[in-house]
């Protein structure tokens, strides 16, 4: 199996032969014997090239899942022998309110009991050290930066953004808030002290925000900021946020004629990937997605 999706993922017998350290003629005959297993043709050769059939498209599509599913078995059993606990750590924005990775953790422990969960939060920059640092496996966040190729950048979903506003401010009456109309209103960004000047020049020179700034350590400081009136939080729904307490308004953030979004993602170091961490990104963006 795993030669024939080699040959199939390299569009070359002579290359899948290098990658599997074995001679081309010694593929085309594993090839061949897989066929006659079968009783059917996998492969349509014409001279030096060569196209799947129907039976071929369909060994190549389900093949691929059985292979991932018999490496994971492997692991886990070797792992059960060595008595090596599986742990995964999660890395979450600080300023995080959505409720899908509340359910995600807690159905990811459900179908993995035999992995113990290690949730940690932090501003944008905290996390990509961690994740580079090898001090979390994965990590969800908003996309700040170009795609790296050695990350995986597995794209959960693009949020509206929003402001929440004090109901006591004059600005709570409208329907929608541009950045125009919040320049002469504080904004509230959670951060940890160590990270103000870098939340602070982001948000102020690459998405726009000319207001003056105030930080806050975590969400709830934040809303019981907003609350007392002394300024508005950027906040993004990335999934299902809980409705505003009393005293607070949730607005659309719109640029023009149209709502801010911001692309939010899973990423992970492509040399450390491994089942449950694909299985974690994927149950989250699921649920997402779920209502969308």
């Amino acid at each position: 199996m795993k030669y024939f999706m080699s040959v199939v993922d390299n569009h070359s017998f002579t290359e899948a032969a290098e990658q599997c350290y074995i001679s081309q003629s010694a593929i085309s005959q594993q090839i061949k014997s897989l066929e006659n297993e079968f009783g059917v043709h996998l492969i349509k050769r014409n001279n030096r090239q060569f196209s799947l059939t129907p039976a071929g498209e369909y060994f190549y599509r389900h093949g691929r899942e059985l292979i991932d599913e018999i490496e994971h078995f492997k692991n886990e059993t070797k792992r059960r022998g060595t008595d090596e606990e599986l742990t995964l750590k999660i890395g979450y924005l600080r300023c995080y309110g959505a409720q899908e990775l509340q359910h995600a953790i807690a159905q990811f422990a459900s179908l993995y009991p035999e992995v113990s969960l290690s949730i940690m939060n932090g501003t944008h920059e905290e996390l990509y050290n961690l994740l580079r640092f090898h001090d979390v496996d994965l990590v969800i966040s908003d996309q700040r930066r170009a795609f790296n190729q050695d990350y995986f950048n597995y794209e959960l979903l693009y949020s509206d953004c929003y402001v929440e506003i004090s109901t006591h401010h004059p600005l709570s009456e409208k329907k929608t808030l541009t950045l125009n109309d919040l320049k002469r209103v504080s904004c509230i960004l959670i951060s940890t002290k160590e990270q103000q000047d870098t939340e602070k020049d982001y948000y102020q020179n690459t998405l726009g925000f000319s207001s003056p700034f105030l930080f806050a350590e975590t969400l709830e400081e934040a809303r019981l900021m907003i609350a007392s009136n002394r300024g508005f939080l950027p906040i993004e729904a990335i999934g299902t946020l809980t409705e505003p307490v009393q005293g607070i308004k949730r607005i659309p953030l719109y640029h023009k004629d149209k709502q801010l979004q911001r692309n939010y993602c899973a990423f992970w170091k492509k040399e450390r990937t491994n089942y449950y961490i694909e299985e974690f990104a994927e149950l989250l963006r699921q649920l997402l997605n779920a209502d969308c």
